[in-house]
């Protein structure tokens, strides 16, 4: 998915279980995005969404969970007025704003499956977490924020799992990727640069975050305010003057 992904266990006592514990999660981990790398990823030319993009088969033919994935992309563009849409102004279908999400969401899945519990789960930027760093104290672990101004500093920290509502936090922008975000235009898919440099996303759940947090970049303000609205989120959004605007979440 032209990323990094990590996971961060609790640390344990060296013995044989918790290394055999720590490679059945490493390797959990590593099917789910593999297998959805091979379906979705544009990076990759033998992946079913580039042999769509080159027209040798169409979304009729396409594969149930492909299709699957299309259908929740669109509903999220409905969802969002269309700021976030699956279509790149070339008209080619992409994605890659819904899955990165979806692949967090099916490795959390897979990580229950195998009885663990405590851990926390990046993937570019967008964290998912489960439980605790110190098991049974109800302490949250502890995702950054950085800078877009300086990526070598932090903006914020936000605690996620332990006993606080939040689990996930996803950030989209441009300074990573440069200008890559486009929007909806009037029966167009059109590239317009953004008025914010960033926005970072706290929910429940971490497809609502990380969707939200591309809409909100590509929507500007409008968006935001309509996603701090209708959705039970924290935002932190970054304009390009470097003014920050942040919900009271993020505030304290």
């Amino acid at each position: 998915m032209g990323t990094v992904i990590s996971l961060a266990l609790p640390a344990g006592e060296a013995s044989l279980d918790e290394g055999q514990r720590l490679e059945g999660a490493t390797d959990a981990v590593e099917r789910v995005f593999a297998g959805l790398d091979a379906m979705f990823s544009l990076y990759r030319p033998d992946s079913e969404a580039s042999r769509l993009a080159r027209g040798e088969v169409t979304l009729r033919e396409a594969s149930a969970p492909f299709r699957a994935r299309f259908a929740d992309a669109t509903a999220w563009g409905l969802l969002t007025e269309g700021f976030f849409t699956p279509e790149r102004p070339d008209g080619v279908l992409d994605l890659s704003g819904i899955i990165k999400g979806y692949a967090i969401d099916q490795a959390a899945t897979a990580l229950q499956d195998i009885g663990v519990e405590d851990w926390c789960l990046n993937a570019g930027g967008d964290v998912l977490v489960s439980g605790s760093p110190a098991p049974g104290t109800g302490s949250p672990w502890l995702a950054g924020v950085v800078d877009p101004h300086d990526r070598g500093a932090l903006l914020s920290g936000f605690p996620l799992g332990g006993t606080g509502r939040f689990a996930a936090l996803a950030t989209s922008g441009t300074a990573e990727r440069g200008d890559h975000i486009w929007r909806a235009g009037v029966g167009r898919t059109e590239f317009r640069r953004s008025e914010f440099r960033q926005a970072s996303v706290a929910a429940l759940d971490i497809v609502t975050a990380d969707v939200l947090a591309t809409a909100i970049v590509a929507g500007g303000r409008p968006m935001l305010n309509w996603a701090t609205d209708s959705w039970d989120i924290e935002v932190l959004a970054i304009l390009g003057s470097g003014e920050l605007l942040a919900t009271p979440g993020f505030r304290a």
